[in-house]
This record gives C-alpha cells, structure tokens and sequence, in this order.
C-alpha cells in the first residue's frame, strides 16, 4: 500500500504531461518554476545580506557598474545563442541524428569560446575609454573601484557563456531541472564568503562570490552531460550547412539583443546621473520584481522553445495557434491580479527583505516607489516573452531586431521625460512602457506570420 501512494503521484503526473504538447509545456514549466524559486529564494538571501553590508553606499553602485558589462555582454552573446540554436540542433537531432547534432554543437561551442575570449580582452582594453562615460556622477575614489571589480569580474563572461551553452542543451533534451536548479551555487557560494570573509574583503567578497559560483555551475553541468554521453568539445568540422544555418539566425538575435539589453545598461547610466545611491536603489527594486518576471519568463520559455521548435518542424500550425492563443489568455489571467498585488505590497515587501543595518526605512520607501513602476511590466514581459519563443521556433529572428531597435529609442526618450517628473522611478516606469510596446509589437508579427504559414 505504502509503495502504491508514493508511486501515484508520480503516475498522475506521468497522464498529464503526457496528454498533450500544452501539458507537456505547462508540465516542464511547473518544474522548472519549482527550480526558479529555490534558486530566488538563495539570491534573495544574498541581496539582503548585500543590503545589510552596505545598504545603497558607493561600494554597491561601483560593483553594479562594474558587472553591467560582463552581464551586457552574456546575455547578448551567449544568450542569443540559444536563439538561434536550439531550433537548428532539434531540427538536425531529429533528423540526421544524434552524431550530426554533437557535430554542430562542437563547432558551435568552438565558435563561442573564440567570440567570448575575444570579447574580454576588448572589455579590459576598451574600459578606460567607457567607464567613465557610464560614471559621470562618480568620484575617482568610486571610478577607481569600479575598475578593479571589473577586472576581478571579467571571468564571468567565458564562463557564463559555456553555462547557458551547457544548459540550453540539457533543456534541448528536455532535462529542465538540473538547468534550472544549478544557479543556486552561486548565490550560495557568495553568502559563504560575505559572512565569512565580508569584513576582510570588503564589496569583493561579492565579486569572487560570483566567479567562483559560476566554475561550480559550470563543473557540475558538464559533468551530468558527459555522464550521459554528450561531450562538448570545442573542435572544428568545416562549415557544415547546420553549422551555417545558425550563424544565418544568430546575426539578427545577436543584433536585436544587443539592442534590447543595452536598455539595461541605458538605465543604470542614467541612473548615475541621479543622487548617489539611485544605482543601487534601482537595483534592489529590480531585483525584487526580477522574481516573478524571471519565474514566470524562464520556466515558459524554458518549457516552450523545444516543443514549439518540434511543432514548426512537423508543420502543426493548428497546434501552434492554439498553444499561442491559450497561454496568453492564461498568463494574463494569472499575472495582472499577481502585479495589483505587489503593487499594493511594495513598501512592506521592501521592508521585509531589505530593511536592516545600513538599509534604512528612507531607503524602503524610495526601493517601494521603483518596485511599484517596475511591476507593471510583468504580464507584458512574460507574455513578450512566450511570444519571442514561438518566433525564434519559426526562425523570425530578424522581428527582434525591429522591436529591439523601437525599444531603445522609447526607452531612451522615456527615461529622459519620467525622470524629469518621478526622479529615479521614472527610469522603472519606463521600462515598463517599453515592454508593453515590445508585446503588441510580437504578437502582431507572430499572428501575421502564422496565418500565412497556415494557408500554405
């Protein structure tokens, strides 16, 4: 009796993910958001003991400069590459097998690791000339600081790269957990050396946190994929067609997310162009409605990109619709009560995770204040977001490039007009405008393209 109750929900689980490809997404989403959460769970306890340490000083706002540009380049680079990959390795899995699909993934990893390593030597040599540009506000003391953390930092782009590599072929293969779950090393590591050596190492106990989480991550990733016979190994086999097929999508990803992230980096600037501490105070904000946006954001697309990728393989444009069609009447239904919410709560939510030490209630109300603009992107993100999966799938990259040009320029203009008005909390406000355009923006090419695929 005992073995039948523990193996029932394991069978349930089983019928439902099984009784189709929305189950099937809805199913992978679940664990994945499980994941997502324990891992946000860690990082929030490392953002309080951040808070706690040093509150919104100079040492923060060095340290968040310092990474913007690693973490820029990442998420555009590495990040793009899923783009434009997966769909082609799905399509080459499926179709000529497993061997051809290692084949691409060697070149492919080749190629990056070459990108990467060439990217850092240019933010090393280039960052006396960009530095102070992003730092107008700042002192030589702080620009000084900023410097050596971006120097300590730097790794991070080499290793984060391989991680979203090795991560977006474990999700490839439908294996979502462990991808989900590995990033709570890092968090982890970087607590055991704040409250450890925070007093010796000052704001660089955070940026080792981060370089030496990020080898674990790494390490323990490529050691569950060689247990289960993939290798990547960097090695070059010419300029196969699949080969080209993605450098062919990822020219218009990379491009269309160079655009988009730099708002990222558009933000920040001008936030330091503000008081001292708006850097940090908008980062804590951020961070905070990060939690549902990358819940929501990484367990959909995570989930999504590998069964929509096989839909468009096999031509189901019926399938896609109506998988289109339901999670965005279901993320809508979920998320808009979910953003009233955190709207409502923003100041005692601040107050819980934050307030303490040197983070004072003056801080609280003006971290509420951002986090409150900064909530209304939610259910446009997330639904952006599916919605940029399911053009990926259709290899309509060059759509993002579009929405991602159009969003800097908003964004911009945005940002210069709120923060005449709201001060630092225009900057959030903006954002959120920005991604209510880019959703509309998508969802209009993605229907557009879809009905004439249909009629094919």
């Amino acid at each position: 009796m005992k073995i039948f109750q523990i193996q029932r929900p394991g069978k349930l689980w089983k019928q439902f993910t099984s009784n189709s490809i929305n189950h099937q997404i809805l199913g992978a989403a679940i664990v994945v958001a499980i994941c997502t959460i324990l891992v946000k769970v860690v990082a929030f306890s490392k953002e309080s003991i951040v808070a706690w340490k040093f509150g919104t000083s100079d040492f923060v706002d060095a340290f968040l400069i310092a990474v913007i540009v690693p973490d820029f380049i990442v998420n555009v680079v590495a990040g793009s590459l899923n783009a434009a990959l997966i769909p082609t390795y799905i399509k080459v899995r499926e179709q000529e097998g497993n061997k051809a699909a290692e084949k691409l993934l060697s070149g492919a990893t080749l190629c990056v690791l070459t990108l990467l390593a060439s990217i850092i030597l240019f933010i090393i040599i280039m960052a006396p000339l960009y530095l102070p540009w992003m730092t107008v506000g700042f002192s030589a003391a702080k620009l000084a600081l900023t410097f050596k953390l971006l120097y300590v930092t730097t790794p991070l782009v080499v290793l984060s790269g391989i991680i979203v590599l090795l991560s977006a072929v474990l999700n490839a293969g439908e294996r979502f957990a462990l991808a989900a779950l590995s990033p709570i090393l890092t968090p982890t590591v970087t607590i055991i050396l704040l409250l450890l050596f925070g007093q010796s190492l000052g704001i660089f106990a955070l940026a080792i946190g981060l370089v030496v989480g990020a080898i674990l991550e790494m390490t323990l990733l490529g050691v569950v994929l060689i247990r289960r016979g993939i290798v990547l190994r960097p090695k070059w086999f010419g300029w196969t067609p699949a080969l080209r097929q993605v450098i062919k999508l990822y020219l218009p990803a990379i491009t269309g997310s160079l655009l988009m992230c730099s708002t990222v980096l558009v933000d920040q600037s001008m936030a330091a162009m503000l008081a001292p501490g708006s850097v940090a105070a908008l980062n804590y904000a951020s961070r905070v409605s990060s939690f549902p946006l990358i819940l929501g954001a990484t367990a959909i697309s995570t989930a999504a990109i590998p069964y929509l990728s096989k839909m468009v393989a096999s031509s189901d444009w019926k399938g896609v619709n109506h998988t289109l069609r339901s999670f965005i009447t279901w993320i809508f239904v979920i998320t808009v009560p979910f953003t009233g919410l955190l709207v409502f709560l923003s100041e005692p939510i601040v107050q819980l995770l934050f307030q303490r030490g040197a983070f004072t209630a003056k801080e609280t109300h003006l971290v509420a204040q951002i986090l409150s603009a900064y909530a209304l992107q939610i259910p446009f993100y997330i639904a952006g977001i599916f919605v940029v999966k399911l053009l990926t799938s259709l290899c309509l990259n060059q759509v993002l490039m579009g929405v991602s040009a159009f969003n800097v320029l908003i964004n911009i203009g945005l940002n210069y007009l709120f923060m005449q008005w709201l001060g630092i909390q225009g900057i959030a406000l903006s954002t959120s405008c920005v991604y209510l355009f880019s959703f509309f923006y998508v969802l209009f090419f993605a229907l557009k393209n879809l009905r004439k695929l249909s009629t094919v």
